[in-house]
């Protein structure tokens, strides 16, 4: 593969970078208040960070995991999972997260994009999420990972380091990811609802 191809599907935002140290910390104190829940997928759990002003049902089930389309056997037949979720919606910031700077990382990132959910996400050890594809491009910020995790766009594999970083990927093409550490790996995703970053 050349070098000219390779990280087409993932983007690096320029000029924007959080403090992970705050960050981290502030994981430890959102963790003691709200817990992961999980998804109905083995080692994947998530607690959102934003929701439907007034809504609390569009922080369960359904509405944190949302629509995506997988090949999930050896035919290859794309099937549809889950339901369409209006990702314009989620504005409100939950409570948990006011007063704390995963407050001002969302302000920044709302004042920069257009932003549907916004979730903390934790994949297991030794673990894989499904092959599948999402409606929107996704936005990352690492939080806690290890060389052992990659995301797969297509046939290219990359490691995004926690180091405070925003990366977009490509997530309206077949992907997944992989932890292949021994620690879990946690990251800030949002949807993003412009896709002006991919052909």
């Amino acid at each position: 593969m050349s070098d000219t191809n390779t990280f087409n599907d993932f983007y690096q935002v320029p000029g924007l970078n959080f403090d992970i140290n705050k960050l981290r910390q502030e994981l430890d104190k959102i963790l003691k208040k709200s817990k992961y829940q999980t998804l109905g997928i083995t080692n994947f759990h998530a607690i959102p960070m934003n929701m439907i002003p007034g809504d609390e049902n569009s922080i369960q089930g359904h509405n944190v995991r949302g629509v995506y389309w997988t090949k999930p056997d050896e035919t290859g037949k794309e099937v549809k999972r889950d339901k369409p979720i209006d990702e314009y919606k989620y504005t409100e910031l939950i409570d948990d997260f006011k007063n704390t700077y995963f407050e001002k990382v969302y302000n920044v990132l709302r004042k920069k994009f257009k932003l549907g959910r916004v979730r903390i996400l934790l994949k297991e050890p030794r673990s894989t999420l499904s092959w599948h594809k999402d409606p929107e491009p996704r936005l990352h910020i690492p939080i806690i990972t290890n060389p052992g995790c990659k995301m797969v766009i297509e046939d290219v594999a990359k490691h995004m380091p926690a180091d405070g970083k925003v990366w977009i990927t490509n997530n309206t093409r077949y992907h997944n990811f992989f932890n292949g550490g021994e620690q879990n790996r946690i990251h800030i995703v949002a949807c993003m609802l412009e896709n002006k970053f991919f052909n």
